[in-house]
């Protein structure tokens, strides 16, 4: 009866009226308490919830990496990384196809969210595909599709938000996403392959002279050396993740400023304006998500899902692809960030009773919550990509379909087979998982 009372108030009521979803989340939980009665409704239990959900120096991360983000956005970096792919792909039948999806795995390596890399890419990607004969609504769901490696690849933003609220190292996280990274990197250029390679029109790409490529090469080195920095200083040990966001911060500085010289005093504060708007919006999210967590714990809520779900806990592939299932169904209707702190805590026994180690699952429940910015009705990076390239959402829907069933069966793979993930992430961290991840290959 509690679960019935808190979802009813919060997904049939307050996000139906269209109330932003952190309220809705607080107004849920509010019903919920004065539901159950006793200690739930004590206002200062509350307030101390709300003050531990950002009570957090991991969190800190957060908002150093969107400042980053937001400095090199406005630095001059995006046309220089379309410039830098271009010297490597421009020049082959549907050039302009790979050069976005390319740009998109490298700005990811610099923004880490995939609505201000659409935003980013699409208002120069898009116009340049229709302008060089490619149909637009082809030309928007691929920047969209192909964008859908910005919160995998590090930093990523929902990664903070996970590895916070399930306890688990950042770094590993942010390590474990490389490979995923370029599986979906990999599986978009296939895609494309077969989706362009009928209708492509003739590249129009001038090969570029040795001195210009050098130019450009040298010119996009710098913005590319920052994700560099950050891996090779985590996987180091010579800072953790929350200081790595402030090695970005002041790298990204000094490259606009002093290199790039792109960088007015305008546009910083500007980039600090927006920053701190989308930190806030996360802060009072994770800060309402805890108050959220803390009703659903004293309600039992977890150990009542475990137990609807036990007969799956000896079955952990399963219950592992159920679980993928159910983020995807409910990412179709929530954001990443809300959708990661409302579900962690409730999966998080499941995954323990299970055995399923907390980081693979995290970088799969990254994966699987991203795919949603995809899927109508709510899709945030469709939107923007409609609004970049001019398009309806009725136009743009087909083009991208055919990128999101590939995403989906990676996915899917990488759900049955952990040792796409885990072997790469041992390579590169040294992690070893707590325990035996299970795997569809012991049965072989």
């Amino acid at each position: 009866m509690t679960l019935i009372v808190l979802f009813l108030v919060y997904l049939c009521g307050s996000m139906m009226l269209g109330l932003p979803i952190a309220f809705a989340l607080l107004f849920g939980s509010a019903a919920t308490a004065l539901h159950m009665g006793g200690s739930a409704t004590n206002p200062q239990i509350v307030a101390a919830q709300l003050m531990r959900g950002v009570d957090s120096v991991t969190m800190m991360a957060m908002p150093f990496f969107i400042v980053a983000g937001e400095l090199m956005n406005r630095g001059g970096l995006t046309r220089r990384i379309i410039d830098f792919c271009n010297i490597f792909v421009g020049g082959v039948r549907g050039g302009l196809g790979y050069v976005t999806i390319l740009a998109c795995l490298l700005f990811a390596s610099l923004v880490g969210s995939a609505v201000a890399s659409t935003a980013a890419l699409g208002a120069i990607l898009i116009p340049m595909m229709a302008d060089s004969g490619y149909s637009r609504p082809k030309a928007a769901g691929l920047v969209a599709a192909g964008n859908m490696v910005a919160p995998i690849m590090p930093p990523s933003v929902p990664m903070i938000v996970y590895g916070v609220a399930a306890g688990v190292s950042i770094k590993s996280l942010f390590l474990g996403g490389i490979a995923p990274a370029l599986y979906l990197t990999v599986i978009m250029a296939l895609s494309w392959f077969f989706i362009s390679r009928k209708d492509a029109p003739a590249s129009n790409f001038r090969k570029p002279t040795l001195k210009e490529m050098a130019r450009i090469f040298l010119d996009g080195l710098w913005a590319l050396l920052m994700p560099g920095i950050i891996i090779v200083g985590l996987r180091g040990g010579v800072f953790t993740a929350t200081e790595a966001g402030v090695v970005a911060v002041v790298y990204a500085l000094l490259v606009g400023v002093f290199v790039y010289r792109e960088l007015a005093p305008r546009d910083i504060f500007k980039a600090l304006t927006s920053a701190a708007k989308t930190s806030a919006v996360v802060m009072f999210l994770a800060a309402t998500a805890q108050v959220a967590g803390y009703i659903m714990t004293i309600a039992r809520m977890p150990q009542l899902i475990t137990g609807a779900l036990s007969g799956l806990v000896d079955r952990p592939i399963l219950l592992n692809v159920m679980l993928m299932a159910v983020v995807l169904l409910v990412g179709t209707a929530m954001d990443v960030v809300p959708t990661i702190l409302i579900l962690t805590p409730i999966f998080l026994p499941l995954l323990k009773a299970a055995g399923i180690d907390p980081v693979y699952f995290g970088i799969l429940f990254t994966l699987v919550n991203v795919l949603g910015l995809l899927t109508p009705p709510v899709g945030p990076v469709l939107n923007v990509a409609c609004a970049a390239g001019k398009v309806k959402m009725e136009e743009i829907l087909m083009p991208t379909l055919p990128y999101f069933i590939a995403q989906c069966i990676l996915l899917f793979a990488m759900t049955l087979i952990p040792e796409t993930i885990l072997l790469p992430l041992e390579w590169i961290a040294g992690y070893v998982p707590r325990a035996p991840v299970p795997s569809i290959l012991d049965y072989f």
